[in-house]
């Protein structure tokens, strides 16, 4: 049965049996293939999208529906998601490292340096690094409550905030953060962060359907999430405050593929190359998937980057710390492996068509079962 599994399976993406065996032990996919099946069914999520690609071999598929309401629509593997924080790392981050590669941000750099109005309460001694690492001191998020607008009502509250703590002493993950260095980009660059990040990230690596705001042709492909007043949010972001400053942020915001983010995680495995392109220098790449978190801080963050916090879930219970990712609240997950050049991908929409849908435990799994699928 197993000979039969791997080669059904190596025939449906184009490889000999033998050479897909060598890559991936079958067993541990139809394992990853049932968890993610068994999720569903708990309505755990509506369905998703996994790709697990390890030394440039990849196995993908798509499972459950798109969307339940209005009417149930199956999962496809093109399917855009919502990518929630994953925008962190996915937009935000390479935005801010290309302009510190050329010199036009620097790390250690007062936030008000590039935002002068950041400042008063001990916020003016806030660096960018500060902001990546989220030990900035400033509370998860801004109030959503109220009707405000615009990315200008966001910054300034944001800088109304107050520190809960010196900067550089805690690390506490904050929305806020990653829309103060959504700004410093726009600022810095001259143009708006959407612009900035097809220009110099996704236009280059052809990640044809990743982008904030996308086109209303492409909204039968994307994924809905939470249903409200009768309506799924689709093609609409689902974060409060991102939604609040019109879609466009750098804590959230983004839309993406699981073919897209793979060509993305390629890049980071190929230390800023894909395709003959190069992205980044590979020292620029070691710097953010490092541990930048200063010692007294038990929690391990790289710039942008998880690598060992409560929030690393998807690492699973084998991949070593030096390997890094991301979540996002819509379900999706990326992590990676360098040492071992493998990553794994899942999004879903865990929130449609209610909130109570929840990934964290298949995550965990999905991550475990991806290093074990390995064939050694």
């Amino acid at each position: 049965m197993q000979r039969k599994i791997i080669f059904i399976t190596a025939l449906l993406l184009g490889l000999a049996p033998q050479l897909f065996a060598d890559v991936f032990r079958a067993d541990k996919l139809a394992t990853m293939d049932a968890a993610i099946n068994d999720a569903i069914a708990s309505n755990k999520c509506p369905g998703g999208v996994l790709w697990l690609e390890h030394a440039g071999t990849s196995y993908h598929k798509a499972f459950g529906s798109r969307a339940l309401v209005p009417m149930r629509e199956p999962m496809t593997e093109d399917t855009i998601f919502d990518a929630a924080s994953l925008t962190k790392v996915v937009a935000t981050t390479p935005a801010v490292m290309v302009l510190i590669e050329r010199g036009e941000i620097k790390l250690d750099a007062p936030v008000a340096t590039y935002i002068p109005e950041f400042s008063g309460g001990g916020k003016e001694t806030v660096t960018v690094h500060e902001l990546m690492t989220h030990t900035s001191g400033l509370p998860p998020d801004v109030e959503t409550a109220t009707d405000w607008h615009g990315e200008a009502t966001a910054i300034k509250k944001a800088c109304a905030l107050k520190l809960f703590a010196p900067p550089g002493t805690v690390f506490k993950y904050s929305d806020v953060n990653f829309f103060l260095l959504g700004e410093i980009v726009q600022r810095v660059s001259k143009m708006p962060l959407e612009v900035f990040v097809q220009r110099e990230i996704y236009g280059p690596l052809k990640m044809t359907d990743t982008g904030y705001l996308p086109a209303s042709e492409k909204r039968p492909r994307i994924a809905p999430t939470e249903v409200v007043n009768g309506k799924p949010w689709r093609g609409t972001v689902h974060d409060p405050t991102a939604r609040h400053m019109g879609g466009v942020a750098g804590h959230a915001g983004l839309f993406t593929t699981a073919s897209d983010l793979a060509r993305y995680a390629r890049m980071l495995v190929n230390l800023g190359e894909l395709d003959h392109v190069r992205l980044f220098k590979p020292e620029t790449v070691q710097l953010m998937t490092s541990v930048q978190t200063p010692p007294g801080i038990s929690a391990k963050r790289g710039l942008g980057w998880d690598i060992d916090t409560p929030f690393s879930g998807p690492r699973g219970e084998i991949f070593p710390i030096g390997s890094y990712g991301h979540t996002g609240w819509t379900g999706g997950s990326l992590w990676i492996d360098p040492a071992s050049k493998t990553f794994v991908i899942f999004l879903s929409n865990r929130n449609h068509p209610t909130e109570a849908g929840n990934v964290i435990p298949l995550r965990r799994k999905l991550g475990t079962l991806a290093a074990e699928a390995i064939a050694k």
